[in-house]
């Protein structure tokens, strides 16, 4: 335990929550759901610095979209945030958190083209349904179901419609197929 009096419960650690589920499974939902979280916070901001920093012809479309798709990762956050404290976990919750844990490539500081934006999203989104689809079937395996169906209908089907929604947009900017 922590040495500061102030501290509920350390990161790491579990509360002794009674859901049926072993503190063995649960401990490895908490961890493979943080790394969720912090894949779907760093997503999260890539669509809101693509919203403040678009540009050209297709702006407005983007603008709205973006903010659109920002909007739904704040909500599964919330969602992966709730499922881990459930378990009796601690979540991740701050910008160093997503630092050390995602693999999410960062956006460059400056100010990118629509296509660099859209391309860089579709790849977060490849990241995190690449890592999602296996961590649903391990949590299915451990009789976690709870994890299995947060993890599949709403990490994985929203990120599939988004990623859709930014290949389309790629394909008009680019002029081909993706």
């Amino acid at each position: 335990m922590s040495n500061s009096p102030d501290i509920l419960q350390d990161f790491g650690s579990l509360a002794n929550v009674r859901i049926g589920l072993s503190a063995e499974v649960r401990a490895q939902g908490v961890h493979a759901l943080n790394r969720l979280l912090a894949h779907t916070m760093a997503i999260r901001d890539a669509y809101k610095k693509a919203h403040w920093q678009t540009s050209g012809a297709t702006f407005h479309q983007l603008h709205l979209l973006f903010d659109k798709h920002y909007g739904e990762q704040v909500l599964i956050m919330d969602a992966i945030a709730e499922r881990v404290q459930t378990l009796g976990g601690v979540t991740f919750a701050l910008a160093q958190d997503v630092v050390d844990e995602s693999s999410i490539a960062r956006a460059p500081r400056g100010r990118e083209s629509a296509l660099a934006q859209l391309s860089r999203l579709l790849d977060a989104h490849e990241t995190i349904l690449l890592e999602a689809r296996p961590l649903a079937r391990a949590a299915a395996d451990m009789g976690d179901d709870g994890s299995n169906d947060l993890i599949v209908s709403q990490v994985v089907r929203s990120n599939e419609l988004q990623s859709w929604f930014i290949g389309e947009h790629l394909a008009a900017q680019s002029g081909k197929a993706q």
